[in-house]
């Protein structure tokens, strides 16, 4: 099924609907992960107040008829959150987002994910990222990371 999207700039009035739908990502592509971390959703809107939102330059909303379906945090060159929700997988939405990035950042882009996050990999690497690095990732998730990076070849 084919869907309008427009990303646009995250505005304060998107704070419930984006954190919302971060949630709902997070729990239906790690179910087991989100459950084993047992982070309550009020730590999750804090972390996302004073983590995401004051430690990145540019976030981004992608909408669908008014409803955030989407969003992508970013720092200079750095993706660091790329999150879509679930009932909006595989319609080219995640793809958009990159392309935003690379816009935003023409020569490098790169971020992280977990590396038990298979789809997320797959999802990275059929769009050009290839994985540099392993490691750990920073509190409070302190789990196996993977270092992605996309170069422009021209």
């Amino acid at each position: 099924m084919s869907v309008d999207w427009v990303i646009r700039e995250y505005r304060p009035e998107d704070f419930d609907a984006v954190t919302i739908l971060w949630w709902i990502a997070r729990e239906k592509s790690l179910p087991e992960f989100q459950m084993m971390k047992g982070h309550f959703f009020y730590e999750d809107r804090d972390y996302f107040q004073n983590h995401v939102l004051k430690g990145n330059e540019k976030v981004w909303v992608a909408d669908v008829d008014g409803r955030a379906v989407a969003f992508m945090a970013m720092n200079k060159d750095f993706v660091d959150q790329l999150y879509v929700h679930p009932d909006y997988w595989r319609r080219g939405i995640g793809n958009a987002l990159l392309d935003l990035a690379r816009e935003q950042s023409p020569k490098h882009v790169w971020l992280y994910t977990l590396q038990v996050n298979v789809n997320a990999r797959a999802f990275y690497e059929k769009n050009g990222f290839v994985a540099e690095k392993l490691g750990i990732s920073p509190p409070p998730e302190s789990e196996p990371d993977v270092e992605y990076h996309w170069r422009n070849g021209a």
